[in-house]
């Protein structure tokens, strides 16, 4: 085995004048048995195949992206060591979770139901997710941030949610800059939009002219985490 060297600094006064460096999540690595089975799965999802690099011997890697992501995966021959299956716990965030849910199911892959947490309540008999394991049927409730999921296994039993957030907490995203992932996600966002605007128009009694202008610093704020115009 090759030897490695590694730098380790302590001095935290030595950092003051370093610019922050920008660290983005780019591979997760998934562990398979079959990586052809895996890439049909993968295919069928609907996320873009983006690389197959085969040696015809003893490597071979495999790319895909879900739309929207930033972040692709890789699965294959000889890229890890963990055992197939054994990826448990990988969330894809939607903001609308039935419209992802009805898509999967489209594409005829297997799907839970969509659920939530207990609330203060977090042991139980589930499967583990984020919020302990305890799955309540149903969307939550008040169908807030953060707080509906659904899940669903590749071949191998690796697992994956999906988590619908539809308004960020605050600090979670730059605050400047206002993006969207899809058409869908901005498609939600304006109806979104509109339903509160809708709701504005009858407190004050008569019809927003500037509903563009209310509109635009809805979806900001919704997507920064600050306070809602009302």
């Amino acid at each position: 085995m090759a030897n490695a060297t590694y730098e380790v600094q302590t001095d935290d006064a030595s950092q003051a004048s370093v610019a922050r460096v920008d660290m983005k999540v780019e591979i997760v690595v998934i562990p398979v048995s079959d990586a052809d089975r895996a890439k049909e799965f993968y295919g069928r999802l609907g996320w873009r195949l983006d690389a197959d690099f085969d040696n015809g011997k003893d490597f071979r890697v495999i790319q895909f992206t879900p739309p929207g992501s930033g972040c692709s995966v890789i699965f294959g021959r000889n890229v890890t060591g963990a055992a197939p299956g054994s990826a448990q716990g990988l969330y894809l965030i939607v903001s609308d979770i039935e419209a992802a849910r009805q898509q999967l199911l489209r594409r005829g892959v297997k799907i839970s139901e969509v659920f939530h947490g207990a609330g203060d309540v977090h042991s139980g008999p589930d499967e583990p997710y984020l919020f302990g394991r305890i799955r309540v049927n149903g969307p939550d409730p008040a169908h807030g941030s953060y707080q509906s999921f659904a899940s669903f296994n590749d071949p191998d039993g690796n697992g994956w949610l999906f988590q619908e957030i539809t308004t960020r907490l605050p600090g979670r995203i730059d605050s400047t800059a206002t993006t969207f992932a899809s058409a869908n996600d901005l498609a939600s966002a304006f109806r979104r939009a509109e339903a509160a605007h809708g709701e504005h128009e009858k407190r004050t009694g008569q019809r927003d002219a500037n509903w563009a202008d209310w509109y635009a610093a809805y979806m900001v704020a919704e997507q920064s985490g600050k306070e809602l115009p009302q």
